[in-house]
């Protein structure tokens, strides 16, 4: 199957999906590898082929699902949206906490892979800002629909490069060594609990004070997804609730979120109410 093919296949296949194959345009070689490898163990031999199988084995339509997941994470991805979470979004949803008699600031990771993103808010959470809040907790609740990369959350085993863009120090403190790799220390994991879910159908019923959406929904889903997913985000972030995005992502149309620090993909929820909701899908 060639790459032209293959891009046919996924234009096909997308509004099935729910996806949108722009958001593909940098990953859509390891898709296509996947798909390649899929086939051999079919033993097909073109994407006609491979569509045809779709058609006639419905089951099939999850696998293909699965292999258009994206998963590329490292700790402290994206340097300046870190620097930013830890010096204001995180104090200031701190403060909120506090101020509404909380014990726990509840943050979620969607689409957490193998746990780097909420292992790093736990680390910069506890050697940064911990000491400033002696009272709060911190909880952490990571979700993602890969169930294989859920299992390498939960071990939380790591290559040395994964953590090469942590600040100075940071790595000695939060890592014992295992061999070449290097395994998060117990009492860092203890904040996070990977969850399998998936983000266009559920999210956990908790509310929340910052929701980290980077990368996923507002890359890969089609725009009518996008609007369903930012509703259920709505009804699950408190008011004045921070929705971070990736840098480069953008939210449908709503009067419900004013930027923060937009130039981050960083987000202030501003209405809370049921009866707004419905403007998301109009």
């Amino acid at each position: 199957m060639t790459d032209a093919e293959c891009v046919m296949l996924l234009q096909w296949a997308a509004p099935r999906l729910g996806l949108r194959l722009a958001g593909y345009r940098n990953v859509r070689g390891q898709v296509c590898k996947r798909i390649r490898r899929r086939m051999v163990q079919l033993g097909l031999g073109d994407a006609a082929a491979y569509r045809a199988r779709l058609q006639a084995e419905p089951e099939e339509w999850a696998v293909l699902e699965g292999l258009c997941v994206v998963t590329i994470s490292r700790y402290y991805r994206d340097r300046e949206v870190w620097d930013v979470l830890r010096e204001a979004v995180l104090p200031a949803a701190a403060d909120a906490a506090i101020a509404a008699g909380d014990e726990e600031l509840r943050v979620c990771s969607l689409g957490c892979a193998s746990g780097e993103e909420p292992y790093t808010l736990s680390i910069a959470w506890t050697l940064d800002l911990a000491h400033r809040y002696p009272g709060l907790r911190l909880r952490i609740l990571a979700t993602d629909v890969d169930e294989h990369v859920l299992h390498r959350a939960r071990v939380a085993e790591y290559a040395a490069g994964t953590l090469r863009e942590l600040p100075a120090g940071w790595a000695d403190q939060a890592f014992e060594p295992h061999g070449e790799r290097f395994h998060l220390r117990p009492h860092l994991r203890a904040a996070v609990e990977p969850r399998r879910m998936d983000v266009r159908k559920e999210l956990p019923s908790e509310t929340f004070r910052v929701i980290l959406c980077r990368n996923l929904a507002f890359t890969y889903f089609a725009e009518p997804l996008q609007r369903e997913t930012l509703e259920r985000i709505c009804t699950r972030l408190a008011d004045g609730g921070a929705l971070v995005l990736g840098r480069h992502e953008r939210l449908p149309a709503t009067t419900l979120f004013e930027p923060w620090i937009p130039a981050l993909g960083i987000h202030r929820h501003v209405l809370h109410r049921p009866q707004d909701l419905p403007a998301l899908r109009a």
